[in-house]
């Protein structure tokens, strides 16, 4: 039976405490003498470098060795830079984790935040695009103009396709009516765009969304959430296996304990629990099936 038919939610994930891959393979000589980290862009440059920079001070302590953050400019660039080796540590979303470990043996998702275990995706639409928020996907998207965030993101573009292919049985294009599916880029502007009425609706990570309302940058009752996906995995921290067996566990054991509010605001999180590759496997799976991995 495909996955689309089949899989469940929520996720029965296996989140132990202790994981069978806290040491990871790929040998456990340390041989890093800096440890490179970087994340998907889902906010503006600016914003991250200010946000990470505490973040790698943070690690650099923990771990007695110089932590720099290197931006990327695309989800894709941020696996790019895992598969090169450019980077030993990523904040990932769940797809771009799949794709980074698929491409790098013994790569391992080593914590994610404990909202992340069941992340949720809205449905947005503008009040004047005619969708009514429910409890079941809204078919009344037909023939919308609609975005997606990042064509790499699980939260803006997998997930939301994979509930627009099961609950229609169309793909994305043929329910929206375009040539060709719509990437704002991020998730901001993502709200951005539907909020302006340029688009009368999108997908978007819940966090990004609710953050926005909160701050008051986003009017609720302009752009409005008309439909929430179920749980599934999503954001982790990966490591890279040239790191070593030794390190990879003080790198864990650091993130797990980031309690400093100042940190975790980055991510944000209100903290990290353990996460290991088997926590994505719906996530993989999904991916393999809708054509995201190589």
């Amino acid at each position: 039976m495909r996955l689309g038919a089949r899989l469940g939610f929520p996720l029965a994930l296996g989140l132990a405490a202790c994981s069978s891959e806290d040491r990871p393979s790929g040998g456990t000589a340390e041989t890093a003498t800096k440890l490179v980290f970087s994340a998907i862009p889902d906010q503006d440059e600016t914003r991250l470098r200010e946000k990470y920079a505490p973040v790698a001070a943070y690690l650099s302590e923990r771990l007695g060795m110089p932590v720099e953050y290197l931006h990327s400019t695309s989800y894709e660039d941020t696996v790019e830079h895992f598969k090169n080796g450019d980077v030993q540590l990523a904040w990932f979303g769940g797809l771009s984790g799949v794709q980074a470990r698929h491409a790098v043996d013994g790569a391992r998702a080593i914590a994610m935040g404990a909202a992340d275990a069941e992340f949720r995706s809205y449905f947005i639409a503008h009040r004047d695009a005619g969708v009514e928020p429910g409890e079941s996907f809204p078919m009344s998207l037909a023939g919308k103009s609609f975005t997606f965030g990042s064509s790499g993101s699980t939260s803006g573009r997998l997930m939301p396709e994979h509930h627009i292919r099961v609950s229609t049985g169309k793909s994305p294009a043929e329910f929206f009516g375009m040539e060709a599916p719509n990437f704002s880029g991020s998730h901001d502007k993502t709200v951005e765009l539907v909020e302006s009425g340029q688009f009368q609706a999108g997908a978007v990570n819940y966090s990004v969304y609710d953050r926005r309302v909160e701050e008051g940058t986003t009017d609720p009752n302009v752009c409005r959430v008309v439909w929430t996906t179920p749980p599934y995995p999503d954001y982790n921290f990966t490591a890279h296996p040239s790191l070593g067996a030794d390190k990879i566990a003080a790198l864990k054991q650091a993130i797990l304990d980031m309690k400093d509010e100042n940190l975790l605001s980055a991510f944000p999180r209100e903290k990290f629990i353990p996460c290991s590759n088997q926590d994505f496997e719906p996530i993989e799976e999904l991916a393999r099936e809708l054509g995201f991995l190589r």
